[in-house]
């Protein structure tokens, strides 16, 4: 789920399929210095056809899909994982909780790896490791071997999630990178939502070691559809032809990495350090990550949470209760629409007018931020709508429904985040402010499913979800104090372009 990870991150400084056009991004305004040789390579992924980008973006979205799904398919088995291995369904749910926590070191690892190695070996080599330890988890002998195999799924999982942005960057001109990246960002949501459906009925028929088994089928499956996959990051490219003109001009004088004390210490601070700095020094990093972190916990705590909900208010079974998550998926297939309406009807179309007053310059990243500002109130309504009607005197229609709106809002809010802090931090910037983006929302997703079925247990449904939509009230100005204050944020800040 964690989607654009490096989108900016080594962004081609060319485009040769669009005019230059204002945008948020100072660092890619016109001006920048130009590669012809390599604009007109056809071994440049913008050169090529647009069937062979679109099974590139089919299968980096399947990718980030597959991730997903396998982080949170567990979920619907807890129970009787810890029915069988004699644990309580709290000890059993570290199953999603570290796999979560895995996902969080993926910039951490995806990112150096794919600078050095390419993309294309991130892919290669992860989702299969990641596999190869589901199937651990699928024959473990105790809770134990259970929960740490997940665990080294989800750090074996997360590089292929991580740096998917950065091969769309790659593939794709920023004119046209709207649908595409549209749906790289959809992707990693439906794998939470379609997980519990079909965890539902396999659960139901067969029994819980079945879901990690379709977890292994589908790593199986990405792994073989992706088989025809090429290298797309420019500088491994390159590296191949040592006696191409190209590699010449542009890496002559460039060093390549090494394992060396110097190349540990840039990986530490760019990769460890930088992201927490950005942190803890950045109100706009600090404040969309711990917005975007609870949002992201709502939506893993519901893996625990929902199952007892309608459980006993309606005595839904195992398929019944995985049913419930498509009001999930609706709202992720809405927030996508909202997302590509809002940029082609908003900010496209400021583009255009700036374009005709003459103005080369940049966008306000602040005009990125209207359907997070919507979604800010999706995620309040949708969980208060929850709380007071999931009820056994109100239909079970209602609090489905409500579910909607939630994870309308969760998507809006995201997906928009990420471009603004792209467009505030930059290309140099932008990679560690999306790192510690990612490892925040990771870790608050490891961390809810953990006290969860006790908070629902202890305060009622309705207090339960109604103190997570109080904290979406609290947390509701973020984005609208962004859009009128973000510029002088940005001018205090000591990252910000």
């Amino acid at each position: 789920m964690d989607a654009i990870e490096d989108r900016m991150e080594n962004e081609l400084p060319t485009d040769k399929e669009e005019d230059s056009a204002p945008t948020s991004d100072p660092e890619s305004a016109p001006g920048s210095s130009h590669e012809l040789d390599w604009e007109d390579d056809p071994r440049n992924p913008y050169n090529w056809s647009d069937g062979k980008r679109l099974y590139h973006t089919v299968c980096v979205s399947l990718y980030a899909f597959t991730v997903t799904y396998m982080s949170s398919a567990y979920a619907p088995g807890a129970k009787a994982t810890g029915q069988q291995f004699h644990v309580s369904e709290t000890v059993s749910l570290l199953g999603i909780s570290l796999f979560c926590l895995g996902l969080a070191f993926g910039p951490m690892i995806g990112a150096p790896l794919s600078e050095t190695a390419g993309r294309l070996i991130v892919y290669r080599l992860g989702l299969p490791i990641a596999t190869l330890f589901l199937i651990g988890a699928a024959t473990s002998k105790g809770i134990a071997s259970e929960v740490i195999c997940r665990f080294f799924a989800g750090v074996f999982g997360s590089p292929a999630l991580s740096v998917g942005g950065g091969t769309m960057a790659d593939m794709w001109p920023p004119a046209r990178r709207g649908p595409a990246t549209a749906l790289f960002v959809m992707a990693p949501f439906m794998g939470p939502c379609i997980a519990p459906i079909i965890g539902g009925f396999v659960v139901e028929r067969l029994n819980w070691r079945w879901l990690e088994w379709v977890s292994v089928f589908w790593g199986v499956a990405t792994c073989v559809f992706a088989i025809g996959m090429k290298e797309t990051y420019k500088k491994k490219i390159l590296e191949r032809d040592n006696k191409d003109k190209i590699k010449e001009k542009l890496l002559s004088k460039k060093k390549m990495p090494s394992l060396s004390w110097g190349a540990i210490h840039k990986w530490v601070t760019e990769s460890l350090v930088r992201p927490m700095q950005l942190l803890f020094t950045e109100p706009i990093v600090l404040f969309l990550s711990l917005y975007i972190g609870f949002d992201f916990a709502v939506l893993y705590a519901f893996f625990a949470s929902l199952p007892l909900v309608f459980q006993k208010t309606y005595g839904f079974n195992s398929h019944q209760n995985g049913l419930v998550f498509i009001s999930l998926g609706v709202g992720t297939l809405i927030a996508t629409m909202t997302n590509v309406l809002c940029d082609r009807f908003i900010y496209q179309r400021k583009a255009i007018e700036a374009r005709e007053r003459g103005d080369v310059g940049h966008l306000p990243p602040e005009q990125r931020l209207y359907p997070a500002m919507m979604g800010s109130l999706g995620v309040a309504v949708g969980l208060f709508w929850f709380a007071w009607t999931a009820r056994s005197d109100i239909h079970w229609i209602s609090p489905v429904l409500a579910l909607i709106p939630f994870n309308w809002g969760n998507l809006c809010i995201f997906a928009t985040s990420i471009t603004y802090m792209i467009d505030c931090y930059g290309a140099r910037y932008g990679a560690s402010a999306l790192s510690a983006n990612a490892f925040t929302r990771y870790v608050f997703a490891a961390a809810f499913p953990l006290f969860i079925i006790q908070m629902y247990n202890k305060l009622t449904t309705k207090w339960a979800a109604s103190l997570l939509g109080f904290i979406a009230i609290g947390l509701i100005p973020i984005p609208w104090i962004l859009f009128v204050f973000g510029e002088k944020i940005r001018k205090k800040g000591r990252y910000a372009l």
